[in-house]
C-alpha cells in the first residue's frame, strides 16, 4: 500500500525510508484494526504526508497517526 501511495505521490524515498513507512503503516493498520481499502489508503497516505513534512522518527509517526 505504501508504495503506490509514494507512486501516486510522484515522491523519491529512499528503500530505507520506505520499510520505515511500511513498518509504521502495517503496526497502525493492525492497531487499529483497519480492514477497508479506503481506510488503507487514507492511512497511507497520513503516514507519507507526516514523514514528508519531518516527522522522520518511527516511535513519533506511530504515536502521531495511532
Amino acid at each position: 500500500m505504501i508504495r503506490s501511495q509514494i507512486a501516486d505521490a510522484q515522491t523519491a524515498l529512499s528503500d530505507e525510508e520506505v520499510a520505515l513507512c511500511q513498518r509504521v503503516f502495517d503496526h497502525i493498520s493492525s492497531v487499529r484494526e483497519i480492514t477497508t481499502d479506503t481506510e488503507r489508503e487514507d492511512l497511507a497516505q497520513r503516514v507519507i504526508h507526516s514523514y514528508q513534512h519531518g516527522v522522520k522518527d518511527e516511535a513519533a509517526l506511530m504515536r502521531l497517526l495511532i
